[in-house]
């Protein structure tokens, strides 16, 4: 099969968006996949309710009495699903049952 120069470069051309366009469909399915939020139960957690003005670092810290609030963060977050420390008033926080405050 000849083709002409144009030809070549039109076959180049679809080639190409077809290669890229297979590589942005395979990147958005793999995104997909991987995203899947994992929510504990909640039987017989303590929880609080948040307030406005309250911080996620601020309700650790008192939970936390005097230990690395950072690491009750992480784990509230992981409680609740959140993808960051965003909190919102009038929400129900879960807590992790053995926190300092509540032993």
């Amino acid at each position: 099969m000849r083709l002409t120069r144009r030809g070549r470069i039109v076959l180049v051309v679809v080639v190409a968006l077809l290669s890229l366009g297979g590589f942005w469909l395979g990147t958005r399915a793999v995104g997909h996949a991987a995203v899947k939020v994992v929510v504990p139960s909640h039987a017989g957690l303590p929880w609080v309710e948040v307030h406005e003005g309250d911080t996620l670092w601020e309700i650790a810290d008192v939970l936390s009495e005097g230990d690395d609030p950072g690491v009750l963060v992480e784990e509230i977050k992981r409680l609740n699903g959140l993808p960051d420390s965003l909190i919102r008033p009038d929400t129900r926080l879960y807590v992790p049952g053995d926190t300092a405050a509540l032993r």
